[in-house]
């Protein structure tokens, strides 16, 4: 097609899309220029404003590392994040999920931790917080053995890749579900924290008067064959970012009790915390993610 003004774009491009061989890659490619063709011209977008644009995605790729990850955190602050998490699960968004997002400091490998022990693996000041899970299937039966990954930032609000202080996988582990489909642990109270806020990602928040601020949360990943890899965090109730998650992740099915204890138990000094859940898991494949640090 010869393209002789700005209305024949679009049709020239739409037809190259169509000839993709793979069904799902040309729906996607389809509806895509379809969308990004429309919002050009809905914005009327600029010469300026399009090298702008382009280098802004530039930038975010040049800022990955083994440490960092700023198309995920721009990926959960526009939303989208959410969005995919909760099309592809709960009945496609229609009931309620246990499903979260990944978020970008989850690592392959951490280490096996018996039921009842502990994930502080350095000095780490806080209060103690005990936790105790069922992981069950839509119908409320234990789902036996499998291998639930859990990890949190510390009471100062940094990964332990993010905080030369804290000792390698310090606030991470590895648990088996018992015959009841329970695992348990102790750990340290954390804090909410905010997003790395030195990249794009921090020039969008400040352009449009918001805050970085995540609630403070525990993140899980389990998987057992024949279910959905479950992706979860369970949010902190009495968290002041609540109800205003920079990073749109909280639902009310991940809203947790941590319970404050003030007097002290055999175990711990008071104050001490406590946090009871259950994990919901879904059928299907159970292909890990891909992690998005080292």
């Amino acid at each position: 097609m010869r393209i002789e003004r700005q209305q024949d774009v679009t049709p020239a491009v739409l037809e190259v899309m169509a000839r993709t061989r793979d069904p799902r890659l040309r729906e996607i490619m389809t509806s895509l220029i379809t969308h990004l063709h429309g919002f050009v011209r809905d914005v009327r977008l600029t010469e300026a404003e399009f090298r702008d644009a382009t280098a802004i995605l530039n930038e975010i790729g040049a800022l990955a590392s083994d440490t960092h990850n700023e198309f995920v955190l721009m990926a959960g602050s526009l939303g989208v994040s959410s969005l995919v998490c909760l099309l592809n699960n709960g009945d496609h968004g229609n009931t309620e999920t246990s499903q979260s997002l990944l978020g970008p400091f989850w690592r392959l490998n951490a280490p096996w931790v018996g039921n009842g022990g502990t994930i502080v693996r350095s000095d780490t000041p806080g209060d103690p917080l005990f936790v105790t899970a069922r992981v069950v299937d839509g119908a409320g039966r234990p789902i036996v053995g499998a291998e639930v990954d859990v990890w949190h930032a510390s009471p100062v609000g940094l990964y332990e890749n993010q905080d030369p202080e804290q000792a390698e996988m310090n606030l991470r582990g590895k648990f088996t579900t018992d015959e009841a489909g329970r695992f348990w642990f102790r750990s340290v109270m954390m804090i909410g924290y905010p997003i790395p806020t030195d990249g794009v990602v921090g020039r969008l928040l400040a352009a449009q008067d918001r805050h970085p601020m995540r609630p403070a949360h525990l993140h899980a990943l389990i998987v057992k064959p024949g279910f959905k890899v479950l992706i979860s965090q369970v949010y902190d109730a009495n968290d002041p970012h609540i109800g205003s998650d920079v990073q749109f992740g909280v639902t009310r099915a991940l809203v947790g009790d941590f319970v404050r204890h003030d007097a002290p138990r055999p175990d711990a000094p008071a104050p001490w915390y406590s946090l009871d859940y259950t994990y919901v898991m879904e059928p299907g494949e159970a292909v890990l993610p891909r992690p998005p640090i080292k």
